[in-house]
């Protein structure tokens, strides 16, 4: 995929005034179901709700840069993106186009805005931050919204999936984040010296297909996220601090992430804090064979620092 004619699109999408708040798969299902939703109307449809469209729909100028770009995959009488685009903190993100089938699509959702507002919110008091890196990036929110707040730092947006390299180099620009670096890196072996700053939203589900976007391993999803606060014990630097936004199935009353994660921080010397944002997330999930004896998914914050002595 072409950087350049992608952050074309965008920036010509950007100038319309669009913004588009992205939802859940189901809820973005449902909207979708109904009859007088089967064709977009307008350019929120298209690049928001991830409709067909035909000719006519969005403007010419939105159409050839899709085209140049080679965004458009033939519907019916018309077309539908490969792309999606959404706001967050006033910011437009490029993803990839509803449904997210792929094994290597790039998720953006509800979770997205969450982890931008605990990073927004952390970073609000006086935290000092030179180097900082956004562990499995994605469309790059995170790494963007530590560049936004810490202009002066260095931020490496981290991923093993080039479409998320691609996507985040093209959403930085957008944002006018200089000081992000898309990087391609297995969790941070690309990334030598003390961090500042970790930030991270890994997948944490069970997918039966194992799309790296959605599957976190272990035995409810949290193999990633285990594996990432384990990097908090020897890269953090003093004052350095993790922020890891994910998820936790809850079995029985206990959270089986909590439980699996407290050892890691026996006798490490940094201080942590365990929060649960939202109780009830991914619903649906409950339905697969995995999550069989799982009463509920939540989306949780652990933060660890290190103190500076």
């Amino acid at each position: 995929m072409n950087d350049d004619r992608l952050l074309r699109l965008a920036l010509a999408l950007k100038a319309t005034g669009y913004a588009f708040t992205t939802v859940t798969p189901a809820t973005h299902a449902r909207v979708n179901s109904r009859l007088k939703n089967a064709w977009a109307r307008n350019s929120t449809d298209v690049f928001g709700w991830s409709r067909p469209f035909k000719a006519g729909v969005i403007a010419p100028q939105l159409f050839e840069a899709m085209s140049a770009a080679d965004l458009l995959n033939p519907h019916g009488e018309g077309w539908v993106s490969r792309v999606r685009a959404s706001t967050l903190h006033g910011q437009l993100f490029i993803h990839s186009a509803y449904p997210t089938t792929a094994t290597d699509a790039i998720f953006f959702g509800p979770d997205s805005y969450r982890f931008a507002n605990t990073i927004a919110r952390y970073l609000s008091s006086d935290v000092s931050v030179r180097r900082a890196v956004d562990i499995g990036c994605g469309a790059g929110p995170g790494a963007v919204v530590v560049a936004l707040e810490r202009p002066h730092a260095d931020v490496f947006a981290l991923d093993i999936n080039d479409i998320a390299l691609h996507y985040t180099a093209v959403n930085a620009h957008l944002a006018g984040t200089e000081r992000v670096v898309a990087q391609h890196s297995d969790l941070l072996n690309g990334v030598d010296g003390d961090l500042d700053l970790i930030v991270a939203n890994p997948p944490y589900l069970l997918d039966a297909h194992e799309r790296s976007y959605r599957h976190g391993g272990g035995s409810f999803g949290e193999g990633l996220s285990l594996a990432i606060a384990k990097l908090a014990k020897t890269r953090l630097a003093p004052g350095g601090s993790l922020l890891l936004y994910t998820g936790a199935a809850v079995v029985n009353g206990t959270d089986r992430f909590l439980t699996a994660v407290t050892p890691n921080f026996a006798d490490s010397g940094l201080q942590w804090h365990y929060q649960e944002l939202d109780p009830d997330v991914f619903g649906e999930e409950l339905a697969e064979p995995g999550y069989a004896d799982v009463d509920r998914i939540a989306a949780v914050v652990l933060t660890a620092r290190r103190p500076w002595s």
